[in-house]
């Protein structure tokens, strides 16, 4: 696959996918050289747009080193984004989402993507870290709404 600028973003993706497959993706810069030593050429913004929309997760191999792994089946499932969520609190207008490391830009993406199947219609937007997800409602007071609508989400999924 050594053409300069991959025709589709979806063949720089399938060879992103392969390159994860085989290991020792590491970082975000990390799979900008590994993609340039297949002579592709790609910013880090868009290495991590890939890599959100492939739902890749960086978690620790069994060496302790973190690399970047995709998951059995893709986020875009409920469930798969359900997996992602350990606890929800709130404050003001955000609700706060924690989830296992590595997992948070994946579900921030998945809310703005789909509002987590369009329960939290009062999301203005998301701010993720490494573990923990930041939801801004859209008034000053609706982060305990956005909290409910989440665990709401959850419960359905338990059933």
């Amino acid at each position: 696959m050594r053409d300069g600028n991959l025709k589709t973003s979806g063949s720089r993706k399938n060879l992103i996918a392969k390159l994860i497959r085989a290991g020792g993706v590491e970082s975000q810069s990390h799979l900008v050289k590994l993609l340039a030593k297949q002579g592709v050429k790609v910013t880090q913004a868009t290495a991590s747009r890939d890599l959100v929309e492939l739902g890749a997760i960086r978690s620790r191999n069994a060496a302790g080193v973190l690399q970047y792994q995709l998951p059995e089946s893709g986020i875009t499932s409920a469930g798969s984004s359900k997996n992602l969520i350990l606890s929800v609190n709130s404050s003001g207008n955000l609700a706060i989402i924690k989830t296992p490391s590595g997992g948070a830009q994946l579900l921030a993406s998945a809310i703005d993507r789909n509002g987590l199947d369009g329960v939290l219609k009062n999301a203005i937007g998301t701010i993720a870290g490494d573990d923990t997800v930041l939801v801004v409602a859209k008034s000053a007071s609706g982060g305990a709404q956005l909290a409910d609508a989440i665990e709401e989400y959850l419960a359905k999924g338990k059933r």
